[in-house]
């Protein structure tokens, strides 16, 4: 099938500028720059006046919670969440039920996946303190990370002897994802609570920033960074949430680092200010910090020390976020809206939207060494989106599509909004339709 996406407004490697797009079956064809004046004919024409054209994002971290928690979301309906966000690839984590800790399991989800992902896919496996010797048997080009939690997380899957975790650093033959979080701090913070508060068994949610503090993060995280420059691992901090550890990174190439820093949503959009209006919504791990913390995360979306921007989309149905600090779930569905965030911070001027693809899509396939995709080149993979720049829309029940049916994004007015995704070549959303019967593929990665 030979498809032209025409009069776009193309946002790539650095650029933006007026083109088309000529997709021959699942690949790119060819990037036209300026108007196209051909006489060639299409199988299909979709004409792009007036809209802007990305590539599609990749999602290096994202919780689609099956097998074992699907009352609450499943692979089917967060692929289509994602679609509809304009999300065309996902890396998903480990802590299911049971967890991704052997290969048995692992090979299980890909299976799922390839019945019901709409949009392409890969899995981490997850480290423990038992299974170290089975990270050396992974199929690097399948897999796309191995996620280490270091602080309290699902399960078994809390790596907390410093005998495992230097073996894990020295093993992996895979960049290593850490959850950086110092279980200690946070346990005395908890108690310190208890105390002031004469044993209450929950506080208010505005607490839980005190509770997983920045003294917990950034104590975790440099442990992480000192391991990984004592034994050479491939390091990617995901969710760093505060502006004290940014110390901990470099400005420089991607290509010249072997420790990276992710940011998501969450952190880039929410402070502790919003507590007040939107409550448990916004409770997760690591918690949501100060406005201060923010403006540094925002800061360093330019300034070359964060190098991925993801969701750590995680969702809950709305009965489990009741509590407080402790008692609700911690997590929040925001996959649909992660580039419509972006681009809302960019008419902030965040960010320039220049910048935004290197965030979301180029620099997830380089640090992941994703093949053919990220960019909108001849010879990748046509994963792609069309984004309509003045829709003026105002998220609400029936306009998201994940399975826990509430997002802290409701009743926000958006400017953009996605119009169309296409994953390999085939349109998979298109003007609030999840397409029937799109699947994805599995990531492959260059190792």
């Amino acid at each position: 099938m030979r498809t032209i996406i025409r009069n776009a407004t193309i946002v790539n490697e650095g650029r933006k500028f007026p083109g088309s797009v000529v997709i021959e079956d699942e690949m790119i064809q060819e990037v036209l720059e300026g108007s196209d004046d051909s006489s060639q004919t299409y199988d299909l024409e979709i004409d792009a006046t007036g809209l802007y054209l990305f590539p599609g994002v990749i999602d290096d971290h994202v919780h689609f919670r099956e097998p074992g928690m699907t009352h609450k979301a499943d692979i089917a309906s967060e692929s289509r969440t994602a679609a509809a966000g304009g999300v065309t690839s996902y890396m998903e984590m480990p802590n299911t039920q049971p967890p991704t800790t052997t290969i048995e399991r692992l090979e299980e989800k890909f299976q799922i996946a390839a019945n019901h992902s709409r949009v392409n896919y890969s899995f981490y496996f997850g480290a423990t303190n038992e299974n170290v010797e089975t990270l050396k048997v992974l199929d690097t080009s399948r897999v796309a990370g191995v996620k280490v939690f270091m602080g309290s997380s699902t399960g078994n899957m809390l790596v907390d002897r410093a005998e495992s975790l230097r073996r894990i650093f020295a093993t992996s033959p895979l960049l290593l994802m850490a959850h950086c979080e110092d279980t200690g701090i946070i346990e005395a913070n908890i108690r310190a609570f208890k105390k002031k508060y004469k044993g209450q068994n929950d506080f208010p949610v505005r607490y839980h920033s005190r509770i997983r503090s920045v003294d917990a993060c950034f104590a975790s995280s440099s442990l992480a960074v000192e391991l990984a420059k004592d034994t050479g691992a491939r390091l990617h901090i995901a969710h760093v949430s505060t502006a004290k550890e940014l110390s901990l990174f470099e400005n420089k190439p991607l290509k010249e680092k072997k420790i990276t820093a992710e940011a998501v949503i969450a952190h880039l959009m929410f402070t502790t200010e919003d507590y007040d209006t939107l409550g448990s919504c916004i409770k997760c791990n690591p918690s949501i910090k100060t406005p201060e913390d923010r403006a540094a995360l925002r800061a360093a979306l330019t300034n070359g020390l964060i190098d991925v921007v993801a969701t750590d989309h995680a969702p809950h149905l709305a009965n489990e976020k009741k509590g407080g600090a402790l008692k609700a779930a911690s997590g929040m569905p925001l996959i649909q809206f992660s580039l419509v965030s972006m681009l809302e911070m960019s008419d902030q001027g965040v960010l320039p939207i220049e910048r935004i693809p290197t965030l979301m899509s180029h620099n997830p396939a380089e640090l992941f060494r994703i093949e053919k995709r990220g960019y909108i080149r001849p010879g990748y993979y046509a994963d792609l989106t069309l984004v309509d720049p003045n829709a003026n829309w105002q998220v609400k029940e029936g306009r998201y599509y994940t399975k826990c049916e509430w997002t802290p994004m409701d009743e926000r007015v958006f400017k953009w909004r996605v119009c169309r995704t296409i994953v390999n070549g085939i349109t998979a959303y298109c003007d609030g339709i999840v397409v029937d019967g799109i699947r994805g593929k599995e990531l492959r990665f260059n190792l």
